[in-house]
């Protein structure tokens, strides 16, 4: 008895401490994973951590259903591929907000649509351009009809690509040529509409795109050269890159429009700088900036509204970006917690609630069967290295990873494991020709861990991604060096 008491004080605790943290504060609730916790499960985890906002990358009715009476305030959204569609028609966007939000509307707090993501991202090349503003236009006339418009606004959640600085000044900002026109439609018809600029800015891809940049702007640390531009001074690339996106803004006329932060975050695996000590740095840093109760130099009396990027980890993310996309969570993807955290910014770190009741597979492990392997040639071991990573998920096998201290053996063995865990621990996924076998003993090396999947549920379809292709060639690479 005793100990249950010590146990419901513990996690009241972490609920008062979380919930009185920064008020403004959301999560980004991914889907792209080979096994997914229960909807019901992730809003558990949700409350049980005070979190009180989150932004979602669809609208699945089973995510919302398990979202009614909860009080979380909820951004959903619509695909990129969708922006088309809603593009093309007024009565399209009506019909998707028919199907998708009508239902829910009385029971689940829905602030806003996200209309597509980071549609002008370079890498796109341009696909979704033509497309977003008129979609973003129809989506809002659809929620106005349905008398939707006054509680449920539309935007665009926008990459910082979007706008630049010339130099390193924040009063240098202006929005890219290439769209500029295209954003001032957009950004005169969000401050129209009452509805807010969203931004993604990722002070992690400034450090992985230059070793030299200077450490201290990514983790809000002293020491570090600041940035003066005109009577504004600058100690982090959060402020330094908000205000961009201001200056940006002001030079089209636009200088009082609510912003949120729709991502921001440190992930930590699948690159040399992500790791779990510079994400607990970062986010430590990061809270307590949020906790000062100012807003950016150029606008300091507007507190920063963010969505922290994100709540688990996605095995199925693309890693054409990079290996580190798969690794963003704050938990695992079991809802496992990495860190100890504090959101009051106070220092005061804990690790926060774990999700509750989660079911996995059994305890097994699929490894090299080392007989096996010493009297097989190299090629075939590499070939069916090649095959686990191509349709598994290797990421945490590149160089500067949690598991790329591994012997060469090993590492095949963690690839053949994530091959196997990812196809429900199938007698089938684990042969390889004939070179790996199951054991009952953990895989797990150090701080190297083989995952053992959550349980989803015999004949569940699983959704398997393409990116591993890429990661099998700079795998291979780095093994064979």
């Amino acid at each position: 008895m005793a100990r249950a008491a010590l146990v419901l004080c513990y996690c009241w605790s972490m609920l008062v401490v979380l919930a009185n943290g920064y008020p403004d504060l959301g999560v980004n609730w991914g889907n792209l994973a080979t096994h997914l916790l229960p909807p019901k499960t992730v809003v558990q985890l949700l409350k049980d951590n005070g979190i009180r906002k989150v932004k979602i990358f669809d609208s699945d009715p089973k995510t919302l259903l398990a979202l009614e009476g909860t009080g979380i305030e909820v951004m959903v959204a619509i695909p990129n591929l969708l922006l088309e569609n809603m593009a093309d028609s007024p009565v399209n966007a009506e019909d998707w907000v028919s199907e998708n939000l009508l239902d829910f509307v009385d029971k689940v707090k829905i602030r806003h649509v996200a209309v597509g993501n980071e549609p002008f991202l370079k890498t796109y090349n341009g696909s979704f351009v033509k497309h977003t503003f008129p979609a973003l236009r129809n989506v809002q006339k659809a929620l106005d009809k349905a008398n939707l418009g006054k509680q449920i606004k539309a935007t665009v959640p926008l990459n910082a690509d979007v706008y630049y600085s010339s130099s390193s000044k924040p009063s240098d900002g202006q929005f890219r040529p290439d769209v500029k026109d295209l954003m001032i439609q957009i950004v005169k018809f969000l401050k129209e509409n009452g509805s807010p600029f969203v931004v993604n800015i990722y002070p992690f891809l400034s450090l992985y795109e230059n070793d030299n940049f200077p450490i201290e702007f990514a983790f809000f640390e002293d020491g570090g050269k600041p940035v003066d531009d005109k009577s504004y001074h600058y100690t982090n690339v959060l402020d330094a890159n908000y205000d961009t996106l201001l200056w940006s803004l002001k030079k089209i006329g636009v200088d009082d429009m609510k912003v949120i932060i729709g991502e921001i975050g440190w992930p930590t695996d699948g690159n040399k700088h992500a790791t779990i000590e510079n994400a607990h740095l970062f986010y430590n840093g990061l809270f307590k900036r949020l906790n000062d109760n100012k807003g950016s130099p150029l606008r300091s009396s507007a507190k920063f509204d963010v969505y922290l990027f994100g709540l688990l980890d996605e095995d199925q993310k693309s890693i054409e970006p990079g290996y580190f996309e798969r690794h963003w969570g704050i938990f695992h993807f079991d809802g496992k917690p990495k860190f100890p955290l504090d959101f009051t910014g106070k220092g005061q770190n804990k690790m926060p609630i774990a999700a509750k009741n989660v079911s996995y597979l059994e305890q097994k492990w699929c490894v090299v069967d080392t007989n096996i392997v010493n009297n097989t040639g190299s090629w075939t071991v590499q070939k069916q290295l090649e095959v686990a990573c191509r349709d598994g998920d290797c990421s945490s096998l590149t160089p500067g990873s949690s598991c790329s201290g591994l012997s060469s053996i090993s590492h095949v063995s963690y690839a053949f494991n994530m091959y196997y865990q990812m196809r429900n621990q199938k007698k089938s996924a684990c042969d390889f020709e004939g070179l790996a076998m199951i054991v009952d003993k953990n895989a797990s090396q150090g701080r190297c861990l083989f995952p053992i999947m959550i349980d989803v549920g015999a004949g569940k379809r699983l959704n398997f991604g393409f990116g591993g292709i890429i990661a099998t060639i700079f795998i291979m690479f780095f093994m064979l060096m």
